[in-house]
C-alpha cells in the first residue's frame, strides 16, 4: 500500500494570485468611476460606475474564495507536516475573516501560524515582515476608505492613497502566497512516501 502523496497547491496559488491581481486592477477603475459619478451625476456616469463596480464585486468574490480555498489546503498540509504545531481548525481558518473586529487581527495570526508550521525554513524576520506589510497595507486601505466616505467623498487625495494601498496589498499577498506555497513544495518534496509491499 502507498501513502497519499500530497502536493503543494500550486494551481490554487496561481489562480488566487491571478484573481487577486485582477480584482486590484478592477478596484482602481471602480474607484475612478465612482469618483466621476460623485463629481458628475449623469446617467452615463451612473451606468459606468455601476457596471465597473459589478465586475469588481465578481472578481473580488472569486479572489476571496480562491484565497480561502488555498489557505485551507495550506492549513491541511501544515497539519500533516507538523502534527504537533498549533494549527487553526478549518472552520476557524475561514470564519475568522468574517467576524467583525476579529477580522482585523486574527487572520494575520492564522497566516503566520500556517507558514511557521509548514516548514522549519520559515524565516521569522523576513517572512513575518512580509505578512505584516501585507496586513498593514490591507487594513490601512480599509481605514482610508472609511475616512474618505465620511470626511471627503470624491477626494482625489484619498482616492490615490487608497488605490496605492490596495495595489500594494495585492502585490504583497501575491508574494505571501508564493512564499508559503514554495515552502510547502519543498517540505512535501522531502517527505518520503511509503513504499508498496512486495509479495514474495
Amino acid at each position: 500500500m502507498t501513502s497519499t502523496v500530497r502536493r503543494a497547491p500550486w494551481i490554487l496559488a496561481r489562480s488566487a494570485q491571478a484573481a487577486i491581481s485582477a480584482a486590484a486592477v478592477a478596484d482602481v477603475f471602480r474607484a475612478a468611476a465612482v469618483r466621476d459619478r460623485y463629481l458628475h451625476r449623469t446617467d452615463a456616469s451612473l451606468h459606468k460606475s455601476g457596471f465597473i463596480s459589478m465586475i469588481f464585486v465578481y472578481l473580488m468574490t472569486l479572489a476571496i474564495v480562491l484565497f480561502l480555498v488555498w489557505l485551507v489546503q495550506s492549513r491541511r498540509n501544515a497539519q500533516e507536516l507538523s502534527p504537533q504545531a498549533s494549527v487553526p481548525t478549518r472552520g476557524w481558518t475561514i470564519g475568522a475573516w468574517f467576524i467583525p473586529v476579529v477580522h482585523f487581527f486574527v487572520p494575520r495570526q492564522l497566516v503566520l501560524g500556517i507558514g511557521r508550521a509548514i516548514s522549519a525554513s520559515w524565516e521569522e524576520k523576513r517572512d513575518t515582515t512580509l505578512v505584516n506589510l501585507w496586513w498593514v497595507a490591507w487594513i490601512t486601505h480599509a481605514l482610508v476608505l472609511v475616512a474618505a466616505s465620511r470626511v471627503a467623498p470624491g477626494s482625489m487625495a484619498f482616492l490615490v492613497v487608497a488605490e496605492v494601498l490596495v495595489i500594494a496589498a495585492a502585490v504583497l499577498v501575491v508574494l505571501v502566497i508564493e512564499r508559503i506555497t514554495a515552502l510547502q513544495s519543498t517540505a512535501l518534496g522531502a517527505t518520503v512516501p511509503v513504499a508498496p509491499l512486495v509479495q514474495g
